[in-house]
């Protein structure tokens, strides 16, 4: 069975970022992309918070860039997922979908968490055109305009008081009579003139030639007094979470009630010794690309001084 000093699941901007650090430290680094090469920045247009772009950059072009630079510094990269993982002991093995298996020394887990969607063909159509599930990467792009934020929790309050300092009116769909958020939170929502919250609001649908123009909506869906009917917007935005990809490594590593992998103080370390988390999958807060890239690039890090430590 192949034995590597390193080994990188995920190629989003903190596997990749990984891969470049643990190159440049003379490591041979392997990749397995995992179930979105590239991350989720590959479903995004412009991205225009990331440094080193002032004029922004595609999403897809700046992975690519990432990807190249990780290759040029020697990072090998597979195609397979990982299906399961053995980490009882090192060095740990790992099983892919293929059916092939490697063991390694230290391990990089970047597999990043998938935001939640309503399951709507039109959010496929439209993702990248007025379809969103992050605020912050993507509100700049509707200053003055209308948007949606559907949720009705922390986050979802969270991006609608973000998205209110840039559009000009932000409509809360949310498909309960209640919020869910903290009363702190709502208290901000329901104080900000430009936030409008519709309860018992279901979304069926989006429209649009050239990118979202529009939603159809059902308030009270199934009720007698069901009403149906069109709303004018220019964006969309799902807030209603994310699932961590930790799921082949859950069985021995803490992770906490949704699955985000737990690391110890500002360290990437998990509870596995020569294990670290680094991007989404452990970042229930942040979701950044920056962030992930800073993380990625402390895993790596911490990878070369275990090396180091045990002489491997």
């Amino acid at each position: 069975m192949e034995l590597l000093k390193t080994l990188i699941l995920g190629s989003g901007p903190a596997g990749y970022t990984a891969a470049i650090y643990a190159g440049r430290s003379g490591i041979t680094p392997v990749i397995y992309e995992g179930i979105q090469p590239g991350g989720q920045l590959t479903q995004t247009t412009d991205v225009d918070n990331f440094p080193g772009y002032p004029e922004g950059v595609d999403g897809n072009a700046l992975m690519d860039d990432l990807r190249k630079q990780a290759e040029r510094f020697g990072a090998q990269i597979r195609t397979q997922i990982c299906t399961k993982a053995d980490l009882s002991q090192r060095p740990y093995t790992l099983t892919f979908d293929d059916g092939s298996q490697v063991q390694t020394q230290t391990l990089i887990i970047a597999t990043g968490a998938s935001a939640k969607y309503l399951g709507l063909p039109d959010e496929e159509k439209y993702r990248g055109i007025g379809v969103s599930a992050c605020a912050t990467c993507d509100g700049f792009f509707y200053r003055k305009k209308t948007v949606a934020v559907v949720g009705g929790g922390d986050t979802a309050c969270e991006e609608a008081t973000y998205l209110s300092g840039l559009a000009q009116k932000v409509y809360l769909i949310v498909r309960k009579p209640f919020l869910r958020a903290s009363q702190a939170m709502q208290d901000r929502v329901f104080a900000n003139e430009k936030i409008e919250v519709l309860f018992e609001t279901n979304t069926l649908g989006l429209y649009g030639e050239d990118g979202v123009e529009g939603a159809h909506l059902v308030h009270r869906k199934g009720e007698a007094d069901e009403r149906r009917y069109d709303l004018p917007i220019d964006g969309f935005f799902l807030a209603i979470g994310h699932n961590p990809n930790s799921e082949p490594f859950r069985e021995w590593l803490e992770v906490d009630e949704i699955g985000y992998i737990k690391t110890q103080g500002q360290t990437p370390r998990t509870n596995v010794s020569g294990v670290f988390a680094a991007g989404d999958v452990a970042d229930p807060l942040y979701r950044q690309a920056i962030t992930a890239a800073a993380s990625g690039c402390k895993a790596a890090i911490e990878v070369k001084n275990f090396l180091d430590e045990h002489d491997l």
